[in-house]
C-alpha cells in the first residue's frame, strides 16, 4: 500500500501503534479510525478534482455526470440526481453550468415539459472518450488490487454507512446506535 495511508489500516489491537509515534498514526477507536480513512478519501477526491479542473476543464463530479449521460443518453435530470445520490436542486446548477460551457444539451421532455432530458454535445462526447478521469483511474487501480470478496465487503459497508448517513435528520437515533455499538 502506498505512502502515508498504509498506517491507517493497522489493526486496532496493534500494540506498536498505541501511544507511540506521530499523532496521525495513533489509534482513535474504531469509528474515528474509519472516519480518518474516509476523510483521506474525501481530501484525495477534492484535490484530484481540482487538478482535473485545471488540466482538463472538468471537475471529478462533472466528469462523472458526463460518463453517466454517455451511458444513458436522454436521462432525465431527476433520474441522474438519483444515480449520483444528489439533491435535484444541487444538480440543476451544475447541469446549467455544463450546458453553458457546451458540454451538455438540456432539452424539455416531450411528454412532460417540466422534466429535462440530458444529452452530451460533441464537446461532451469528446471528454467522455478522453483519458481525463484521474479519479476513475485511481479507483480502477485500487479495485484491481483487491479480491472480489474484499470489494463486495467494502461496498456493503460503504452502502450501509450511506444509508445510515441518509438518516441524518434523526440525530437521536444515530446517537443511540453509536452508543450501543
Amino acid at each position: 500500500m502506498p505512502r502515508r495511508y498504509k498506517q491507517l489500516i493497522k489493526p486496532l489491537d496493534d500494540a506498536s501503534a498505541v501511544g507511540a509515534g506521530p499523532y496521525e498514526t495513533r489509534p482513535l477507536g474504531q469509528a474515528l479510525d474509519f472516519l480518518r480513512v474516509l476523510w483521506a478519501i474525501n481530501h484525495g477526491l477534492a484535490t484530484t478534482s481540482r487538478y482535473m479542473k485545471s488540466k482538463y476543464g472538468v471537475t471529478g463530479r462533472q466528469r462523472l455526470i458526463i460518463q453517466v449521460v454517455n451511458e444513458f443518453p436522454g436521462i432525465s435530470a431527476g433520474d441522474l440526481a438519483k444515480v449520483l445520490h444528489l439533491d435535484p436542486s444541487t444538480l440543476t446548477g451544475v447541469l446549467q453550468q455544463m450546458g453553458q460551457r457546451g458540454l451538455l444539451q438540456l432539452q424539455p421532455d416531450m411528454r412532460d415539459r417540466r422534466r429535462l432530458r440530458i444529452q452530451l454535445t460533441t464537446k461532451g462526447r469528446r471528454l467522455s472518450h478522453m483519458a481525463v478521469g484521474a479519479i476513475e483511474a485511481a479507483v480502477s487501480r485500487t479495485l484491481s488490487q483487491v479480491s472480489p470478496a474484499k470489494l463486495k465487503a467494502t461496498r456493503e459497508v460503504l452502502a450501509l454507512l450511506a444509508d445510515n448517513l441518509d438518516r441524518h435528520g434523526d440525530a437521536e437515533t444515530l446517537a443511540d446506535q453509536a452508543s450501543s455499538a
